[in-house]
């Protein structure tokens, strides 16, 4: 692999419902030296590979542990093994990772995670934060491209938080499928496909019981959110409208609207049931709960043909409980590079921030 190959998956992801191919493999290499002098966000000095000690045991601990409000959820443990992965050169945050071995889903693969900067505010030391789950497009295996940092989601998410344009939110950045891309692009759209490794599973319940393991979390749907881009922007969207009593919202950045991996045939009933457009029908019919979508497309390449059905999408679904905003971000095209400033230019991380809930100072 290559930073070239890498750069080309954050462009490029899944072409299209019929046009389909995957960019190149894997992530964003992260510079392996921390600067001289340079300290963690955990108050020690540290460098890629090191592991990383969190306070978990602390606020477990009886008098530390009291939650200040009662959305809050205290880590639950056990502390799952951190190590830095790289560092955020814009604030010197840390992105750190774990091997996950999912109890529910049975499947095995890393997770980048990223606290916000108010994670360590003593005002905030009691308070749960909001949680989203970054997902790739590409293959999303062996690594997780967010966690890069030339595509800026951290630094961004760590300014926009300080201007108060969004939630502190923490990032969790699973893989997003169970190998390597092949010729053929075959992938698991995010799904618990019979017979195959349990993705969806992994991403909706493996993964945020990682993050509660280890963090102080919002305990309601109010503080759980994906995002992604390309593929990781339907597995997004389809997570949010499947289980609506764990998710509340989703960015999806040039999403596709259907599923449609190869690995369905033979299976109607089970693709259908991993269907947005029939997920978000179930939704309005059973009146609830408010989900909040948010779509947002480029103007050149793949994003071109990825519009129309995002639109019809909306305009046949977007109603009652099925909050919707579509935004284009002119001139960018179907890649990562466009899709985070473009979360923060076309309101929508504003938007979403704004229908969740947020820490809570101590008194």
């Amino acid at each position: 692999m290559n930073d070239g190959s890498m750069r080309r998956e954050a462009r490029l992801g899944r072409r299209s419902l019929r046009r389909r191919w995957i960019g190149g493999a894997v992530a964003v290499v992260v510079a392996g030296a921390v600067a001289a002098g340079a300290m963690t966000y955990f108050d020690v000095f540290s460098d890629t590979g090191e592991t990383v000690h969190l306070n978990g045991g602390q606020d477990r601990a009886a008098g530390g542990g009291a939650p200040g409000n009662s959305m809050t959820r205290m880590p639950t443990g056990p502390e799952p093994e951190l190590k830095i992965a790289g560092t955020i050169p814009e604030d010197g945050s840390k992105v750190m990772v774990t091997t996950l071995a999912g109890k529910k889903s049975g499947f095995t693969g890393k997770v980048w995670l990223w606290l916000p900067p108010q994670y360590k505010d003593p005002k905030y030391a009691h308070s749960g934060f909001p949680v989203m789950i970054a997902l790739p497009g590409g293959a999303g295996f062996p690594t997780n491209y967010w966690m890069g940092k030339d595509l800026k989601l951290e630094a961004s998410i760590s300014k926009w938080s300080q201007d108060g344009s969004s939630l502190p939110f923490i990032l969790a950045m699973p893989v997003l499928n169970p190998q390597p891309e092949s010729k053929d692009g075959l992938y698991w759209d995010g799904s618990d496909i019979p017979d195959q490794p349990k993705m969806g599973t992994w991403l909706t319940e493996d993964v945020p019981d990682l993050v509660r393991a280890a963090f102080r979390t919002i305990k309601s749907r109010d503080g759980w959110a994906f995002m992604g881009s390309s593929t990781g922007g339907f597995a997004g969207l389809k997570a949010v409208l499947q289980k609506p009593d764990l998710f509340k919202a989703v960015i999806a950045g040039g999403p596709d609207i259907v599923p449609d991996s190869r690995l369905w045939n033979g299976h109607p009933k089970e693709k259908a049931e991993n269907s947005p457009p029939q997920l978000a029908k179930e939704l309005i019919d059973r009146h609830g709960p408010d989900v909040y979508l948010g779509f947002q497309v480029g103007t050149k390449g793949s994003d071109v043909a990825n519009r129309p059905p995002i639109e019809k999408f909306i305009k046949d679904y977007g109603k009652g409980p099925v909050k919707t905003m579509f935004r284009v971000d002119e001139g960018g095209g179907h890649d990562a590079y466009t899709y985070v400033p473009g979360m923060h230019d076309n309101g929508l991380i504003q938007w979403i921030s704004q229908h969740m809930q947020g820490p809570v100072p101590s008194p």
